[in-house]
């Protein structure tokens, strides 16, 4: 090849434009149907403050719903079996954490009956789950 001529064949490099387009619809189409994915039990949460927690495995949620219903993730149980379902789920887990949501119009005393049914069962941490407290500024 002279060294003063150009080479003139295929261009290699890769246009990457229309990838970049293509990733951002459905980074918008995700962004709008990830909330409307969740589904679950409903409850009003009470409000306070307080940091978001990860989570490595599957999260263990405990509900109690007005009516004083406990489910187990989405299994309704008796109060006098979330003790021994617990120890169950447990068993080979080496992370012994639940999360409890709680209606904010359920009486404290059968809450802190749950908590203690949760303790009695070897759960080491316990998180209770409430929804972010609004500022007012």
């Amino acid at each position: 090849m002279d060294p003063g001529k150009k080479y003139k064949g295929a261009l290699s490099e890769i246009n990457v434009t229309p990838l970049v387009d293509v990733m951002l619809v459905l980074l918008i189409i995700f962004m709008v149907t990830a909330p409307l994915m969740q589904q679950g039990i409903d409850v009003n949460l009470p409000k306070a403050k307080g940091k978001e927690l990860a989570a490595e495995e599957e999260r263990i949620m405990v509900t109690i719903t007005k009516g004083n219903k406990i489910y187990i993730n989405k299994n309704l149980i008796e109060l006098s079996e979330l003790g021994r379902k617990l120890q169950k789920i447990y068993e080979r887990r080496t992370d012994k954490e639940v999360f409890l949501k709680a209606d904010k119009d359920i009486p404290y005393g059968f809450v802190v009956r749950t908590m203690a049914e949760i303790r009695n069962a070897g759960i080491e941490k316990l998180g209770m789950i409430t929804e972010p407290l609004q500022n007012k500024e």
